[in-house]
């Protein structure tokens, strides 16, 4: 209630504003991420972007790390046309745009280059699902792969078992866990270091970036190279909104979230050896897990991927893909 009443104050004050100058058009960012992850720093980036290029015409509001709620709660505010712009992951989109779930699929990308290309191949495909839920996806960023992280070291399957592993609230999450014989909960990610504090829970799969942004060093012993997920990192606006532009400032828009996507990807590629060592520095022993291990992971996941195949549907699912053999070439 507490955000809410604090998201409505905000845009009473940019209505009034606007409504007091006639101008500049007022818009805000909001993420549930701290300000150093890429995610972070492409809300920023995207702020500085859309300024510059409307010549003043826009000005933008950032409310990064839950300021405005949850990822759940801020991809609903976006939908609802009462938030501009979202910088988030897909999975939380999930509840709003159930095709979303096509990006759930485990082990679907070989590589952090495969994956980009497929996904900016792909895009047109998704993009009438996000509309049809009052939401306009402009494009895919990323901070790398997803990776477990846990209070003990996981070597063969049977570590799995009994894990007490927070997830994001995306059910297909919860199933991928559940498949690898781990006990999963989906929790808010601001309640997630007080949760591996108290025990509450033991391990959680977030990328690199997340890990060290958010200390979770202090409370993890271990960091697996799972590389279950890739972690897109999605700029989404208001469809309501979107609307009400100019096909100018439509064209404005679309251009600077290409930008801030192109220059997001080159931060996460920059950044992820600082990550890696950031850990190791803090006596955190990362493991790489074995073809193996890796293989029988596939193996009983595999009802999760067919599970997403029947609720998005084969076609959508081939799609992508092809998207990913065309980008392996």
């Amino acid at each position: 209630m507490k955000k809410l009443t604090t998201l409505t104050a905000v845009l009473c004050i940019m209505l009034f504003a606007a409504a007091a100058t006639a101008a500049p058009k007022e818009f805000a960012i909001a993420n549930d991420s701290t300000d150093d992850t890429v995610t972070g720093l492409m809300t920023q980036k995207l702020k500085e972007v859309l300024e510059a290029k409307s010549k003043g015409a826009f000005k933008v509001a950032t409310f990064p790390n839950s300021q405005l709620g949850s990822d759940r709660e801020i991809t609903q505010s976006c939908q609802n046309g009462e938030l501009a712009f979202v910088v988030q992951n897909t999975a939380p989109q999930v509840n709003f745009v159930p095709k979303a779930a096509v990006f759930d699929l485990p082990n679907l990308f070989p590589n952090k280059k495969v994956a980009r290309a497929a996904l900016d191949k792909f895009q047109k495909n998704i993009e009438p699902e996000y509309a049809k839920a009052g939401i306009v996806m402009l494009g895919f960023g990323d901070q790398g792969f997803r990776v477990l992280s846990s209070n003990k070291a996981i070597n063969k399957i049977e570590d799995f078992k009994g894990l007490k592993l927070r997830t994001m609230e995306n059910k297909y999450h919860v199933q991928y866990w559940q498949s690898l014989g781990a006990n999963p909960t989906p929790l808010p990610f601001s309640e997630l270091y007080l949760a591996l504090q108290q025990g509450t829970v033991t391990g959680q799969e977030n990328p690199y970036e997340v890990i060290v942004a958010t200390k979770l060093y202090e409370v993890q012993k271990y960091v697996i190279d799972t590389n279950h997920l890739f972690h897109t990192i999605t700029i989404i606006m208001s469809k309501n909104i979107y609307d009400q532009l100019t096909p100018e400032e439509q064209k404005l828009v679309r251009d600077a979230a290409r930008e801030v996507i192109t220059w997001g990807r080159e931060q996460a590629d920059k950044r992820h050896a600082d990550r890696v060592a950031i850990l190791k520095k803090n006596n955190v022993q990362i493991i790489k897990l074995d073809e193996k291990l890796l293989g029988e992971m596939q193996a009983k996941s595999k009802p999760v991927y067919d599970n997403i195949s029947k609720a998005v549907g084969a076609d959508l699912v081939k799609k992508l893909q092809d998207a990913v053999k065309e980008a392996s070439k």
